[in-house]
């Protein structure tokens, strides 16, 4: 046992957190945590880590054991380089890099000094006594698959995103005993959240995390933790074994409630037919029924509705003409034309940086374009739902923003309810409504903005990154709402499920150019990978594979008798190639064009081997028939 957690309690001024939480952590373990926003998830990581202190309980570990926390945020120098933040940590391997990378330096500077010559000798002997130079390989194509290409930028020079990467970077290195990520994914490309679950999946220690993206917690995690008014509950399994899990506890709770209620019934029945004398039988009747009338297995489970409106759509929404942009030298996407209809829903996907959320913001008219223009339809009206939750006010009321935009509205069913009772079925109960939005947790902030937005009855929605800091509960009922939604949806999000659950046109960046495909998302990702297995240079080095005869088994043709005769060196002759290159990765410097040129050769020596492999095992099977056929 890592960890355990016996009774927990958080409390702020105005309510209890969570209390009587109690749990254990095992090697191996990657525990899921999830909850409505405000439930006090993050809250419990930073306790873990040791940087908030509970109310009540304890946490019991060895006296060796490490931990890391990557928050939302990072909280890094910004006079620090990428570099040093990296070489920061206090594990022998990652010490013997930082001794090594100073030396390295330092010998660069003044390569005829011979005590910086002999202080660079002593770090290259502490690397080999640490066993390090794997850890620096590792470095290297964590910071490759990151897309952290210069090691020498300040922190401060750094985006949000960007800084989120290097945290991500450095509690991957430091291989800590227990790891704590909190919306590792946010900010992420589809591409690098399917690298990270890989390096989640491997990770020698274990790891609790929270995060919205669905399919990543169904991938990654073998338990999973809910935390609902106030309660912790456990459940074995990944996300989806979750979810059939708490439907059958609910079941078993109603059923409880349901005995409960019976057997109330009775005894109040019974009561009040009226028994013949006060014996002590009847007054432990009495007592029993007060016991019943207090207890309850309902579960206060609040559920996020929206009901809001929107306003008429016309014909024309929104048309794009040869639209293009430019930020300095660089072209982001040249003449896009496109028309934009009713009631669709597109998803704009591509890697970070192609230029996805600057596109969404020229269709929404917030900002210019190089070229070319942007026409709205007369009715379009424009909800903007952004990747922050930023308020100008943030000492205001909760329910003083909701009422400066109105004070009663009308759902979709032609009621009328007024701002109080909406905030209600946003989860914000009534004590919660008069604090300052400035107090909120970042998904109530997130949640409060959707409301505002939604609240002013758009009928083109505009979603930036929409699943960022919300929790899974309000992101199923956001997309029950957008299928009912009768305007049009454009999105940008690398939350695939997302995705897949509310858009059915895709734009994609794709090599400077936005290409459109119809279907869901993880339908796009297998249309394009299919032509890189294809077009991949390494196939036309192997002879193409065809499928053995359903019949007579024939003996090898001539090339491929030639082929059998070297396949097994040629195999041979690939493995040492790639491990050749792997040394030259591992002692290569911070030249980061070197690194990915060399990254990309192993990547293609690797799948190499995997084609002669398959090669070769098509021709043992040939010929195994064959012989057997003859026999």
């Amino acid at each position: 046992m890592l960890l355990k957690v016996d009774q927990l309690k958080k409390e702020f001024a105005d309510k209890i957190v969570f209390e009587d939480v109690t749990f254990s952590v095992s090697p191996g373990d990657r525990i899921g945590i999830i909850g409505v926003n405000g439930t006090g998830k993050s809250t419990l990581l930073h306790i873990l880590a040791g940087q908030e202190t509970p109310d009540a309980g304890e946490l019991q570990h060895p006296n060796d054991y490490r931990i890391r926390l990557l928050s939302q945020s990072t909280d890094y120098p910004e006079d620090q380089t990428v570099m040093q933040v990296l070489l920061s940590g206090n594990t022998p391997t990652i010490n013997a890099l930082r001794h090594y990378e100073v030396a390295r330096l330092a010998l660069e500077q003044d390569p005829a000094n011979e005590t910086l010559l002999t202080r660079f000798i002593s770090a290259q002997t502490e690397i080999d006594a640490a066993n390090a130079w794997d850890t620096e390989s590792r470095l290297k194509m964590i910071l490759n698959k990151l897309g952290i290409t210069n090691l020498e930028a300040t922190i401060g020079s750094l985006s949000g995103g960007q800084r989120k990467r290097v945290g991500l970077a450095e509690a991957l290195l430091d291989e800590a005993d227990l790891l704590l990520l909190d919306e590792p994914t946010n900010e992420l490309d589809a591409e690098t959240i399917t690298w990270l679950e890989s390096q989640i999946k491997e990770y020698r220690g274990a790891i609790l995390l929270i995060t919205h993206d669905r399919y990543f917690l169904n991938r990654v995690t073998n338990h999973m933790m809910e935390i609902a008014n106030g309660t912790a509950y456990f459940y074995v399994g990944n996300y989806e074994s979750f979810l059939e899990k708490r439907a059958e506890r609910r079941e078993r709770t109603a059923s409880m409630e349901e005995k409960r209620q019976n057997i109330l019934r009775r005894e109040l029945a019974w009561l009040r037919r009226g028994a013949k004398a006060r014996t002590t039988k009847q007054k432990a009747r009495i007592q029993r029924v007060d016991a019943l009338q207090e207890l309850s297995y309902e579960e206060d489970e609040a559920a996020l509705e929206v009901q809001v409106g929107s306003t008429r759509l016309g014909k024309k929404v929104i048309e794009a003409v040869d639209v293009s942009q430019q930020f300095g030298d660089r072209t982001l996407f040249n003449d896009f034309s496109w028309l934009f209809g009713r009631k669709e829903r597109y998803g704009i996907v591509g890697r970070n940086g192609s230029g996805k959320s600057t596109l969404l913001s020229i269709l929404a008219k917030r900002l210019e374009p190089t070229s070319g223009e942007v026409i709205h339809g007369e009715t379009v009206k424009v909800g903007f739902y952004g990747q922050f939750a930023e308020f100008s006010h943030p000492n205001r009321r909760v329910i003083e923003e909701v009422e400066r935009i109105a004070q009663v509205i009308t759902t979709l069913d032609g009621q009328e309810i007024t701002a109080s009772q909406m905030l209600e079925q946003f989860l914000f109960k009534p004590e919660a409504q008069y604090k300052p939005i400035g107090k909120l947790s970042g998904g109530e902030k997130r949640r409060l903005k959707l409301l505002t937005i939604l609240m002013d009855e758009p009928n083109v929605l505009f979603l930036d990154e929409p699943t960022n800091d919300l929790d899974t509960e309000t992101l199923s009922v956001l997309e029950d709402y957008l299928d009912s939604f009768p305007g049009t949806v454009i999105t940008v999000s690398h939350d695939r499920y997302f995705l897949d659950r509310v858009v059915n046109r895709l734009l994609a960046f794709e090599n400077g150019e936005i290409v459109s495909y119809y279907g869901q998302y993880t339908d796009y990702l297998e249309q394009r990978e299919l032509p890189s297995v294809i077009e991949a240079p390494i196939v036309k080095d192997v002879p193409t594979v065809e499928a053995p005869p359903a019949e007579t088994p024939k003996k090898l043709s001539y090339q491929e008798q030639l082929d059998w005769k070297t396949i097994e060196s040629q195999i041979e002759e690939a493995e040492l190639q790639a491990e050749s290159l792997e040394q030259q990765l591992a002692s290569s410097g911070s030249d980061l064009g070197q690194v990915n040129d060399l990254y990309q050769q192993i990547e293609q020596a690797k799948a190499k081997i995997d084609q002669l492999m398959e090669y070769w095992t098509y021709l043992s099977e040939k010929v195994e028939a064959y012989e057997n056929y003859k026999n």
